[in-house]
């Protein structure tokens, strides 16, 4: 499936630091999402990684001689849509700070009007002394996004800061750079993934969610701007980067911290898939497959969708999903009037690309006045899909506000 990458243009610079190895995966991976790269070494940068490395990692010819190249650090800021440059070392942040366009790398960011991310990686005392700081500073001051190093064993052989920042963590903060921030300011509250509930100290009641499309809708408003919590249930996922994270167990845990997170949300997505009934009695110890009961006693757990329905301020959002094999439209209209949401996204269970546990999905979003089916997109286009649908929501809303002000 196409990626959010595809077809950006990313002006990628090398600077001279052990963590270049590191930058060469980074260049493979965003040409595997059909980004386009252009690689800008600096000279210290080629001692460590050749540039026929990353030449043949992007495809495209590596630039590191301004001299040889006329116009070069006016031509390639100019043909981008942002510019990252990992590992930044010392070095190079205190040259873009103070404005220098000594080398083809700083004189093609002095020249560049795109959004700009820098990846530090240095020593840890390097780091903390008060020249790079008061850089660091200066770049956030001039607009650039700043990859906060991680905390490790360092090549020096110290422990400290000072670690070239994970992949993950990094392209959320590009991909950020290069989505339009239309969620700033909103408070996102999203549930994902399943519930547990226990029978005993062995035993639960569960169902097949992954997790993934929650997971994907947290990222995605991350990305465009909102502040986001994200409460799941057990998942084998690794949360978004720059998401609050409340893991709980259990319905009525997800159901506890539903109620004390929505109270300050301006959008309630309740993408989990939450068990309907638990376990009546709970045995403290194991029960004996010689003493099980054919006819499990259930207590039906609480139905957090509808409570936020019936609790909501005017001014929520609240959003459902609905897990259906048949009827997908009628179910969901007749989900979205009996819970009192804004929006139902209907996703198709049988489908073995719209299922459990993939990475596609093809939903149907419901509202009072329309039906949408979307196409068969990744999961990461559809959350966008809905965000967009739920950015419609809340400028009609907004209209409509405005209308009864002005009469």
């Amino acid at each position: 499936m196409p990626s959010s990458l595809r077809s950006k243009k990313i002006l990628f610079g090398v600077c001279g630091s052990i963590a270049a190895f590191k930058a060469a995966g980074w260049v493979s991976a965003l040409t595997k999402e059909g980004a386009e790269v252009t690689v800008v070494m600096t000279a210290a940068a080629t001692r460590f990684v050749t540039p026929l490395t990353f030449a043949a990692l992007s495809g495209r010819p590596v630039h590191s001689d301004m001299w040889e190249e006329g116009m070069a650090h006016i031509a390639l800021p100019t043909a981008t849509d942002a510019v990252l440059i990992a590992p930044t070392t010392a070095q190079a942040i205190a040259r873009l700070a103070h404005g220098m366009a000594d080398d083809l790398l700083s004189a093609s960011v002095l020249a560049c009007t795109v959004p700009v991310l820098v990846c530090p990686a240095m020593n840890s005392k390097m780091l903390a002394h008060p020249a790079t700081q008061k850089n660091l500073a200066t770049l956030r001051g001039f607009g650039y996004a700043v990859a906060e190093p991680e905390c490790g064993r360092l090549a020096c052989g110290e422990e400290g800061a000072g670690r070239l920042a994970e992949w993950d963590s990094v392209r959320e903060m590009l991909l950020g750079l290069l989505t339009a921030q239309d969620m700033t300011g909103q408070q996102v509250l999203i549930t994902a993934g399943p519930t547990r509930e226990p029978l005993d100290p062995a035993r639960f009641l569960s169902n097949r969610s992954s997790g993934k499309m929650g997971y994907a809708l947290a990222r995605t408003a991350k990305r465009r701007g909102a502040a986001v919590t994200l409460i799941s249930g057990p998942v084998a996922l690794e949360p978004p980067p720059g998401v609050t994270l409340v893991r709980v167990e259990t319905a009525l845990e997800m159901a506890e911290a539903v109620s004390k997170c929505a109270q300050t949300a301006s959008i309630v997505v309740k993408a989990a898939a939450v068990a309907d009934f638990r376990a009546a009695a709970f045995s403290a110890q194991k029960i004996k497959k010689t003493a099980v009961e054919p006819l499990l006693a259930l207590a039906a757990n609480p139905d957090i969708l509808a409570t936020l329905g019936r609790s909501r301020r005017a001014d929520q959002l609240l959003i459902g999903f609905a897990a259906e094999s048949g009827n997908h439209e009628a179910e969901g209209r007749r989900k979205l009037l009996a819970k009192k949401a804004d929006l139902i996204v209907v996703n198709d269970i049988l489908g073995s690309s719209t299922g459990f546990d993939v990475d596609t999905n093809q939903v149907t979003l419901i509202t009072l006045d329309s039906t949408e089916t979307l196409d068969l997109l990744s999961k990461e286009e559809t959350a966008d899909r809905i965000w967009d649908k739920a950015a419609a929501l809340l400028r009609a809303r907004q209209v409509k506000f405005n209308q009864q002000e002005a009469s």
